[in-house]
């Protein structure tokens, strides 16, 4: 297994590249920050932002996807800073925390209109059982739903500028950077969707579900898009972006965080909303190797906070565990909401577990330690 030289992504993420120096596509693409004008780019954002900001305040200046997260508490600050009027629009979250709703509370404290989208739970379970066994991603439904929701109401309401937060590719400021506004049409949410070839459309019909159970899973149409103009921007591109840092700034802002580390993670600042999220991260580390713990560590390197080696050392520790418990509850208790029990998810777990990545019996199965961890193939050096 090849690693990167610089911080500790495997070859098997997707969509990784390694150049001539060992060093993958992620850390060089930190590296070319170093090259932004980022006055500039404020500029830029501002000039964004005037263009689709309502000239008679008769409607919002631009709606905003938040799930109560730092991230989002963030992209709040940044825009009330800029005195923009924002909609905030919620798809609610699979399994919704404690923590996760004070934060979300939390978001329209700050002075903003808030609306929040939840689709019927006993569907929306049914969904997330089938996502788990079909595609490995029990979080499948709430990741379309992130997309669908928040451009549903742009066209309802006619406000045509949404504000993403990270942009992945960190490459471009969306479509509404060019002066010529393309769309965020079906390609765009096939992109950047996370639909894992799983189309809403192949839902009906499964498990009783219906079309009419699906009515916000599914995007508008690219005439409705264009009816509207509907656009949008990454607010990362605009201003850099360091989830340390955001968490710092929203805490300032009233954001709570847990006590101790969130389960399988290096931080108590992120993915405190959702309880199904440890599976999420867990089938990631089946599938391709690596984990949470792994992503923030690399963060925490490439912005000189961690030293290499003792991020080996951190995330031997803590990722890829079974996850027993996430935020404090128990595992047997999440996986009751989709109607499995802990026997049934580890067949599933064994299914999708990447035989190259971890050892398996002279059956094919794949071993695991006595605390159910799965026993790698390959040594993180």
């Amino acid at each position: 297994m090849h690693y990167c030289t610089r911080c500790l992504y495997p070859e098997s993420k997707p969509d990784l590249s390694f150049d001539e120096r060992g060093v993958c596509s992620a850390c060089q693409g930190y590296e070319n920050r170093k090259a932004v004008d980022w006055d500039l780019r404020k500029l830029e954002f501002k000039g964004v932002t005037d263009r689709y900001r309502s000239k008679d305040g008769s409607n919002y200046d631009c709606i905003v996807p938040v799930s109560g997260g730092k991230d989002s508490t963030y992209q709040v600050i940044r825009l009330l800073e800029h005195n923009l009027n924002p909609l905030c629009v919620t798809a609610t979250t699979d399994s919704l925390s404690e923590i996760g709703r004070r934060n979300l509370a939390n978001i329209a404290k700050l002075g903003v209109d808030h609306v929040e989208m939840t689709m019927n739970p006993k569907v929306r379970r049914r969904i997330n059982r089938m996502a788990l066994t079909e595609v490995g991603d029990i979080s499948w439904p709430e990741h379309v739903a992130i997309f669908t929701v928040p451009v549903r109401m742009a066209t309802m309401l006619k406000v045509p500028l949404l504000v993403w937060g990270e942009n992945a590719q960190n490459e471009y400021g969306g479509p509404a950077a060019s002066q010529k506004s393309q769309i965020l049409d079906r390609r765009w949410l096939e992109e950047f969707g996370g639909l894992l070839g799983l189309r809403v459309s192949d839902l009906v019909g499964l498990d009783g579900i219906t079309r009419r159970d699906l009515v916000q899973y599914h995007y508008p149409t690219d005439d409705e898009l264009r009816a509207t103009g509907v656009t949008g921007i990454f607010l990362g591109y605009y201003f850099p972006w360091d989830g340390y840092q955001n968490a710092l700034i929203a805490q300032g802002f009233g954001f709570e965080t847990t006590n101790g580390l969130v389960e399988g993670s290096l931080a108590n600042y992120e993915n405190l909303d959702n309880y199904q999220t440890g599976i999420h991260d867990y089938f990631k580390y089946v599938k391709y190797g690596f984990g949470r713990a792994t992503d923030i560590a690399n963060n925490h390197i490439r912005r000189g906070r961690l030293s290499r080696s003792d991020a080996v050392a951190l995330v031997m520790r803590h990722d890829g565990k079974f996850p027993w418990t996430y935020l404090g509850r128990p595992i047997a208790e999440i996986l009751r909401e989709i109607d499995m029990t802990v026997d049934e998810f580890n067949a599933v777990c064994d299914r999708f577990t990447n035989k190259q990545l971890f050892k398996t019996d002279n059956r094919g199965k794949p071993v695991r330690d006595r605390e159910g961890n799965l026993v790698p193939q390959f040594e993180l050096v």
